[in-house]
C-alpha cells in the first residue's frame, strides 16, 4: 500500500472515530498527471458551527439576493455557518476569495461559478486542500476540469435543457402551428447552462418548419448589454417576430429594446423576477435559487455524515404566462 493510500484510509479511520459515522465518504478529483487525489470528509466538519464557503458571483442580480438567504437561513438550520462571497462578476477575483477562504479550513465549497471554464481552477484550488465542493446553478466546463485534474462531488440546479424545451412549446402553443416564427436568441455563449438552454429551445423549436432561428446576440447575462445587442439585432433583422433570453437580465433587456423599437415582437425566455408578463412578454419558465441553495447545504450535510449523495441533481422548472407574475425568488 503507498503512502497517500495510508493517509486517505488514515483520514477515514479518524473521521469514523470521532463523528461515529458509518463510512467516510471519498471523492475521487482525478488530476493531469493520471494520479488520484482522493478527497475525504474535512476534519473541520466535525466542529460545531462548520464553515460552508459560498461563492457567488453578484449581488445584483435578484437570483444571487435570493441564494444567499438560502444559504444563510439553511447553515444556521443544520448548526453551520455559511460565509458568502461576491465575485463581482470577475473570475479573477472569485479565485482569489477561494483561496483566501480556503485558508479558514471550511468544511465545503458551495460554488457557483462566474464563468463556467475559469471556475475550474477554483475547482483544483479546494480539491488541493482537500475541501469538497458542491457546483450549483451554473455548471464547471468539464473539459476545463480535466485540464485542470479537478473535480466535483455534486451539481445541483435547473434542468436547463428541459427549460428551454419548455420555453420552446410555450411560443409554438401560442402563435399556433401555421405561423410563421422568425426568431432571435439573446444568449449568453460563455455560460454553460445557459448555452444548454439555448440548445434545448432551438432543438424544440426546430421540430415547427415554420419556425427559423436567424440571428443570435451576446446579452451578458446584463440589461443594458442585453438591451444593446437586442436593438441591434432588430435592425439587422427587421423580420423577427419572436425573442427567447436564456437569462432574466436578458428577458428585461430584450423587453426594452422592443418596447424602443415600436415593433411587435414577443418576448419570452427565463423569468425576470417580479416582471408581469404581458402580450408582449408572454412566456417564462423560472428557477428557484433560494430552493437550490437549501438543497446544497443538505447535500452537504449527508456528505458530511458519511452518507452517499448523487452526483447531479437537476430541478424542474416553474412556469408562468399572460397575467402572471413571479416572485422575488423565482428567476432565470
Amino acid at each position: 500500500m503507498n503512502t497517500t493510500a495510508k493517509k486517505v484510509l488514515g483520514a477515514c479511520a479518524a473521521v469514523l472515530m470521532l463523528t461515529q459515522m458509518a463510512a467516510c465518504q471519498a471523492v475521487n478529483t482525478g488530476t493531469s498527471d493520471n494520479k488520484t487525489t482522493e478527497i475525504s470528509v474535512p476534519d473541520s466538519c466535525k466542529e460545531d458551527g462548520a464553515l460552508i464557503a459560498v461563492l457567488l458571483p453578484n449581488r445584483t442580480n435578484p437570483y444571487y439576493v435570493s441564494m444567499t438567504q438560502g444559504f444563510e437561513d439553511a447553515a444556521k438550520k443544520a448548526g453551520m455557518k455559511a460565509e458568502v462571497q461576491i465575485a463581482e462578476d470577475d473570475d479573477a477575483k472569485q479565485l482569489s476569495q477561494a483561496e483566501a477562504v480556503l485558508q479558514k479550513k471550511p468544511c465545503a465549497v458551495a460554488l457557483n461559478p462566474v464563468k463556467s471554464e475559469p471556475a475550474a481552477a477554483t475547482v483544483r484550488k479546494a480539491n488541493e486542500a482537500g475541501v469538497p465542493v458542491f457546483d450549483v446553478n451554473m455548471p464547471v466546463d468539464e473539459d476545463a476540469m480535466k485540464a485542470q485534474g479537478a473535480s466535483i462531488v455534486q451539481y445541483l440546479g435547473a434542468n436547463n435543457e428541459e427549460g428551454g424545451r419548455q420555453v420552446a412549446k410555450m411560443v409554438l402553443d401560442d402563435m399556433g402551428s401555421d405561423a410563421k416564427l422568425t426568431i432571435g436568441l439573446v444568449a449568453e455563449p460563455d455560460e454553460v447552462s445557459a448555452v444548454t438552454r439555448d440548445n434545448g429551445f432551438k432543438d424544440e423549436i426546430s421540430a415547427n418548419k415554420n419556425a427559423k432561428v436567424v440571428a443570435e446576440v451576446d446579452g451578458n447575462v446584463k440589461i443594458t448589454d442585453s438591451l444593446n445587442a437586442t436593438a441591434d439585432m432588430l435592425q439587422g433583422n427587421p423580420d423577427i417576430n419572436v425573442i427567447f433570453s436564456s437569462t432574466g437580465p436578458g428577458v428585461q433587456g430584450a423587453l426594452e429594446a422592443v418596447k424602443a423599437s415600436g415593433k411587435d415582437v414577443k418576448v419570452y425566455g427565463f423569468c425576470a423576477a417580479e416582471l408581469s408578463l404581458t402580450d408582449a412578454y408572454s412566456g417564462c419558465v423560472a428557477q428557484e435559487p433560494y430552493d437550490y441553495a437549501q438543497r446544497v447545504v443538505e447535500q452537504i450535510v449527508k456528505f458530511k455524515n458519511g452518507d452517499k449523495v448523487e452526483n447531479e441533481i437537476l430541478r424542474p422548472l416553474k412556469a408562468f404566462k399572460t397575467g402572471e407574475t413571479p416572485a422575488a425568488g423565482e428567476v432565470g
